[in-house]
């Protein structure tokens, strides 16, 4: 008989790879405070930057948490054809880099967009998209078919018994809202929030593009203004500071108001609703999610028209780009995956208590902001080398970082139902070690394996921020090159640029997941 679930896999891989993550972070947060030393350097500017980072999330966080309740209800009552694959097409803006989902938004509501050439023709006057209206748009488009799906995992969470029981008691849309959606919404929708709230905290190349000007800077602007424009490093640090304390306490704050829905368990029956067969709910539910897939995909439509016939013509400097970003989300993927798979057996080892607080301790990492570690790296090794020489293995670095927690959230479930099924078996017929790993857990773990690499893969593909930090012209990668191009008004070749890194994004996603269902066990 096993001992222990321990000695299937030992525990010091995961340990390893844990405090290497800790390290990292923990070690950049010390240089930031270090270097920092009071906050006494932070002006007025800086928190006024402050104010408007929190003003912004938050508004951000509402809108588009509370624009994907009606959108998840419509999806979540209403049963048509390719409805699978409208839910599936949700989850694309997560790995979109967010470079192109600006520059898409810039198309349909920038100065020349297609927008104010309507209202040109009617002759209204024009909009502008910049400064906070433009960042709310970026961001409820990037967020709220991030809410949507979250919010309809929550819907799946009602047993189909409460439907049938509020049939049976000829609940109408207003009775089945009070007693079941409302009840359930009061225990996701303040973790959705406050979740989409984190991100647009640490949001970067959204303010980068569509701030405007001083009174619509965030602190990671700030951040990057003070470290690559005037190379303050001790201003840089001090903000740095400070954007860390917001995370950490939006994170704290999303922990506090985490806690489930008490519905109770149901047989696992598919839910039908009775409640829908309303002619007119039919007609609102139709339009509004019509609504949101023209509103999501509309953008993205824009740039593959605008950038489409520039894609065989792009410069040198962007190929090369295109090259690098592909060697760098590589790399990320394979280091971020190996480091969750490590934890993972790590926290499914341990007891419960001891597996949460190891658990929390990785989502450190998730609440870290890319500038605040890359300004910490960069503090770090300027004692020893010249950072800018590193640059390339110090984007791999901290993108492997940011992506295992989210590497990790999709291998703890499969992991855990592995040890439950198999540890007794396997440590009884003494297969153990790598032999286990190889014979027992890949063919088991091959496709969450391969999701968490494609998802690893796709955002560090998309990502701009530590690059912004730290790479020269010499060693820029896509979204850089597109970022540079836009801001050189070559937009036609900054959407043909778009388009290659969504091709390559959505291109090693895609590699990714062929792998994991090639050979997978059914």
């Amino acid at each position: 008989m096993a001992r222990g679930a321990f000695e299937i896999v030992p525990r010091w891989p995961g340990a390893l790879a844990l405090g290497l993550v800790m390290a990292l972070v923990l070690g950049a947060f010390g240089a930031v405070i270090a270097r920092a030393g009071a906050l006494s350097g932070i002006t007025t500017a800086d928190w006024a930057a402050a104010r408007f980072t929190v003003m912004q999330a938050g508004l951000s966080a509402l809108l588009s948490a509370g624009l994907a309740v009606p959108v998840a209800r419509a999806l979540a009552r209403r049963h048509f054809p390719g409805r699978h694959l409208v839910i599936v097409a949700l989850g694309a803006p997560f790995i979109l880099p967010v470079i192109v989902a600006v520059m898409g938004l810039l198309a349909i509501f920038g100065r020349a967009g297609w927008l104010n050439a309507g209202l040109a023709l009617l002759g209204l006057p024009k909009v502008s998209l910049y400064g906070l209206d433009g960042i709310l748009l970026a961001h409820v488009f990037l967020n709220l078919p991030f809410a949507v799906r979250l919010l309809l995992n929550g819907w799946a969470s009602v047993p189909s018994e409460r439907f049938r029981l509020a049939a049976a008691l000829d609940f109408g849309p207003r009775d089945v809202w009070r007693h079941i959606e409302r009840p359930m919404l009061r225990a996701v929708l303040p973790g959705v929030t406050l979740a989409i709230f984190l991100v647009c905290l640490t949001s970067f190349t959204v303010i980068l593009v569509m701030g405007g000007g001083p009174r619509a800077t965030t602190l990671e602007l700030a951040i990057y203004q003070a470290f690559r424009l005037e190379f303050d490093l001790g201003h840089a640090a001090a903000l740095a500071s400070l954007q860390m304390a917001l995370s950490l306490a939006a994170a704290g704050l999303s922990l506090a108001v985490a806690r489930p829905a008490a519905f109770g368990a149901g047989l696992g029956r598919i839910a039908d609703r009775w409640d829908r067969t309303s002619r007119s709910l039919q007609i609102f539910d139709a339009t509004l999610l019509a609504a949101t897939g023209l509103f999501i995909a509309t953008p993205m439509l824009a740039v593959l028209a605008s950038g489409l016939p520039w894609i065989t013509d792009l410069p040198r400097s962007v190929w090369m780009a295109a090259g690098r970003t592909v060697i760098i989300a590589m790399a990320a993927a394979l280091i971020a995956v190996s480091l969750a798979v490590a934890t993972g057996f790590l926290i499914t080892s341990l007891s419960t208590r001891a597996a949460r607080l190891t658990d929390a301790a990785v989502m450190l990492a998730m609440t870290a902001s890319p500038l605040v570690v890359g300004t910490g790296l960069f503090l770090i090794l300027r004692t020893f080398t010249d950072p800018i020489a590193l640059a390339l293995p110090v984007v791999v670095l901290v993108n492997a970082v940011m992506a295992m927690p989210f590497c990790l959230r999709v291998l703890l479930p499969g992991l855990a139902v592995l040890r439950a099924d198999y540890d007794r078996l396997s440590a009884s017929l003494g297969v153990t070690g790598a032999h286990w790993a190889r014979r027992v857990a890949l063919p088991r773990l091959r496709r969450p394996l391969a999701f968490a690499g494609g998802l690893a893969a796709a955002l560090s593909a998309g990502d701009l921020g530590v690059v912004a930090l730290f790479a020269d012209p010499g060693h820029a990668t896509l979204p850089m090159q597109v970022y540079v191009l836009a801001g050189a008004y070559r937009t036609d070749q900054a959407a043909g640029a778009a388009i290659l890194l969504v091709l390559i994004a959505f291109g090693l996603f895609r590699l990714f997941d062929r792998l994991g269902d090639r050979d997978a066990d059914l």
